[in-house]
C-alpha cells in the first residue's frame, strides 16, 4: 500500500521496544522487530527476524531481508546494553561493543531501508538515547555510545533533510526496564530513594518513552529534526546520582 507506515524497531521484543511496537501496531502501522529473540506477543501486521546486533554480519543479513520484503518508513534504533563499570574495570572491548550495539548496527540497517525512504521522500530515523550521555558513574562505555548517538543523529538529520526524513533522538532517564533493573534491584530502598531524587518525584515508565517516539514518528511532525528530547523527568537538569 502506497500509504503504509512500515516500522522497524531495534530490540522490539521487549521493554520500551515492545511497548512502541505495541502502540504502532494500535496505530495501524506495520512493524518488524529486530532482535535475538522474536516478541512473546502477535500481531497480524507483525513480524520478526532474529539477529544479534553485537554481529555485524548478522545485522547486514537481517537488513537485506528486511528491505527485500519491505517498505520502510520508520527505524526505530531502540536496541540496547548498559554494561556498567567503574573505570578501573572498563575496558576498550567495551566500547567497541557498545559502539557496534547502539551505533555500527544503525548505519548498517538504515544504509539497506535509505533507497525506499528517499524514493518516497518520506522517513523518521528515531533513536533510543540516554540521559547518561551528559554524564552518569560506571558508564565509560555506555555513556560515550549514547553520546554518539547524538552526534550521529545531528550528522544524519542535515544529510537527510532534503528528502524529507527526520532524524531525532529520545533520551530517557531512569525508566523501569529489565536492564533498569539489572542494576538497581526493583522495589528496593535504592529505587525508592533514586525516585525521590528526580525532579517530578517518581521514576519513568516505559509509556512515557513510547509517547515522545510516537510525536518525532508522526508523518506531520515534518520540522522537527536534528533533536534530542529528554524523557527523564527533570534529571537533566538537576543533580541525581545512580
Amino acid at each position: 500500500m502506497e500509504n503504509e507506515l512500515t516500522a522497524v524497531i531495534t530490540g522490539g521484543n521487549k521493554g520500551i521496544g515492545a511497548d512502541l511496537a505495541r502502540t504502532m501496531l494500535d496505530a495501524g502501522y506495520r512493524v518488524v522487530s529486530v532482535a535475538r529473540r522474536a516478541p512473546e506477543f502477535s500481531h497480524e501486521r507483525l513480524s520478526s527476524v532474529e539477529a544479534d546486533l553485537l554481529d555485524d554480519a548478522a545485522v547486514s543479513a537481517a537488513a537485506a531481508e528486511i528491505a527485500g520484503r519491505h517498505d520502510v518508513t520508520h527505524f526505530v534504533q531502540n536496541a540496547g546494553l548498559i554494561w556498567p563499570n567503574l573505570i578501573e574495570d572498563a575496558s576498550a572491548e567495551d566500547i567497541t561493543g557498545l559502539a557496534q550495539l547502539h551505533l555500527g548496527s544503525a548505519l548498517t540497517l538504515l544504509k539497506a531501508f535509505l533507497p525506499s525512504m528517499k524514493e518516497r521522500r518520506f522517513g523518521r530515523v528515531l533513536f533510543n538515547g540516554s540521559r547518561a550521555a551528559l554524564g552518569a558513574q560506571t558508564r565509560t562505555a555506555y555513556g560515550a555510545s549514547k553520546a554518539g548517538m547524538v552526534g550521529m543523529a545531528r550528522t544524519w538529520a542535515l544529510e537527510l533533510a532534503p528528502h524529507g526524513i527526520t532524524v531525532n533522538v529520545v533520551a530517557p532517564g531512569p525508566i523501569q526496564t529489565d536492564n533498569f533493573w539489572g542494576i538497581i534491584p526493583k522495589g528496593s530502598e535504592r529505587e525508592a530513594e533514586l525516585a525521590k531524587r528526580i525532579p517530578v518525584g517518581r521514576l519513568g515508565a516505559v509509556e512515557d518513552v513510547t509517547n515522545a517516539f510516537m510525536f518525532f514518528a508522526d508523518p506531520k511532525a515534518s520540522f522537527v529534526t536534528g533533536q534530542t528530547l529528554y524523557v527523564c523527568g527533570g534529571a537533566s537538569v538537576g543533580s541525581m546520582q545512580l
